[in-house]
């Protein structure tokens, strides 16, 4: 598979290579350079890093829906 590179360094990727990924618009992808070439994955946080706000979050909240948070944070109504 090919994808080009625009003169602006900018690439589109086939919506089957996004989909494998499990990335969408406004996703971070990680690049990693090893001996054999380069290798990109999506960007995942470390659930390590939200050790320390375990006691701090209520229970009793409904389960968090990353759809809408991912489209609200999209939304350019909320942007400065």
């Amino acid at each position: 598979m090919q994808i080009k590179i625009t003169s602006k360094r900018q690439v589109t990727f086939p919506q089957r290579v996004m989909e494998k990924l499990g990335v969408q618009a406004g996703d971070t992808l990680v690049i990693e350079e090893s001996r054999d070439g380069f290798t990109l994955k999506p960007q995942r946080f470390s659930t390590k890093n939200l050790a320390p706000l375990r006691d701090k979050v209520n229970a009793d909240l409904p389960a968090l829906d990353l759809n809408a948070t991912r489209h609200a944070a999209l939304d350019p109504k909320l942007r400065d």
